[in-house]
């Protein structure tokens, strides 16, 4: 049996982490963090990730700040920032911010089908960068 590829789901809710872990636990093997700490606790153990997907609204750090901390140490995994505000008014009055390493923005409350599509699209980009084995 092939391994199943890897998510990890960050998001300070535990309710959140359970609905995840429901909707994506088939297709995935999935890690669950309550926080961006906790998240990077589990990537020193674990290695890499296909997959993260992280919400924006973190008391420790926002969604953006933490997935740019782990394209550096993991520049192949692909970010998925879950958000319940439109990508247009994440940021404060004029704040720049640097989508760069944010393959796509999921907003609240999002529809189980449209997500497994955008994270089926992010698996396979993650799968066409990493060389064949």
């Amino acid at each position: 049996m092939p391994k199943k590829p890897r998510l990890l789901v960050v998001d300070d809710e535990g309710d959140n982490l359970d609905l995840l872990y429901r909707t994506f636990g088939r297709e995935f093997q999935v890690f669950r963090a309550d926080s961006p700490a906790s998240a990077m606790e589990i990537m020193d153990t674990e290695g890499e990730m296909a997959v993260i997907i992280s919400d924006q609204s973190m008391p420790e750090m926002t969604g953006v700040e933490f997935l740019g901390k782990t394209k550096d140490r993991f520049p192949d995994t692909i970010g998925i920032l879950l958000t319940g505000y439109d990508h247009d008014k994440l940021g404060d009055e004029g704040e720049e911010i640097d989508f760069s390493h944010v393959f796509k923005c999921v907003t609240k409350p999002w529809q189980p089908e449209e997500f497994k599509a955008v994270i089926q699209e992010a698996l396979e980009k993650y799968l066409a960068a990493k060389p064949p084995r």
